[in-house]
């Protein structure tokens, strides 16, 4: 080898490593179609995919202090929470949800192993969705799990997540499908009538490859 041959791979080298860390991370951001995708509901925004929609591309802008505060505690918890948004599920539940899902911890699905997901629970004025009483919910399902059944849960009247930790006993079921064939998107009608202010919609979806079971808060706003 040459002493230019040598020169030009000293030069090559450290972009080598940037491609290299960067395939790294894009592997791992979500919508890139690897193996690490899997799924969460979209609209109404779940917590985190709802940071990740607003701040994934400015991250460190510090007006998310004041202008989304709980989006920015999430970031500062762990950042990676809000890039995988589409992984807060379990293994393992056998349906048995509140034994595996402890109380103030359902936004997180009880995944607080490491400080992972457990800013999803901090309580205080996260970014809404205006709804009607009669909505859909839109599941995004990367990597085309299917679903056994989908369960739909609101917030009681009278709940205010702006000050109170949600509880099993906060729910109210309104929906449970029957199954999913593997895809991309399933959509649930709900109707829940009479309703007004804030609540959380709670969804409970379990997919069909494995027990394997997700659990998402999106806030929303009755108009």
């Amino acid at each position: 080898m040459t002493r230019s041959d040598t020169a030009g791979r000293l030069r090559r080298a450290p972009f080598l490593l940037l491609t290299l860390v960067v395939t790294a991370l894009f592997s791992l951001v979500p919508g890139s179609g690897t193996a690490y995708a899997h799924g969460s509901v979209v609209d109404p925004a779940t917590r985190n995919y709802g940071c990740w929609q607003r701040w994934g591309s400015d991250f460190q802008n510090p007006a998310m202090q004041q202008q989304d505060p709980m989006c920015w505690q999430a970031w500062q918890a762990n950042t990676n929470a809000m890039w995988n948004w589409n992984g807060l599920y379990r293994n393992g539940s056998a349906g048995n949800f509140q034994a595996v899902v402890p109380n103030g911890q359902l936004c997180s699905g009880g995944r607080t192993e490491g400080g992972r997901y457990n800013a999803m629970d901090a309580v205080g004025n996260w970014k809404a969705t205006d709804v009607g009483s009669n909505l859909t919910i839109r599941l995004h399902d990367q990597a085309g799990h299917g679903a056994d059944y989908i369960l739909v849960y609101v917030t009681r009247q009278g709940f205010d997540p702006l000050t109170q930790p949600l509880t099993w006993n906060d729910l109210q079921l309104v929906t449970r499908t029957s199954r999913y064939a593997p895809g991309q998107e399933y959509n649930v009608p709900v109707s829940v009538p009479g309703r007004s202010g804030r609540a959380v919609f709670y969804t409970i979806w379990q997919a069909s490859h494995m027990d394997q079971t997700y659990f998402l808060c999106s806030d929303v706003n009755f108009r």
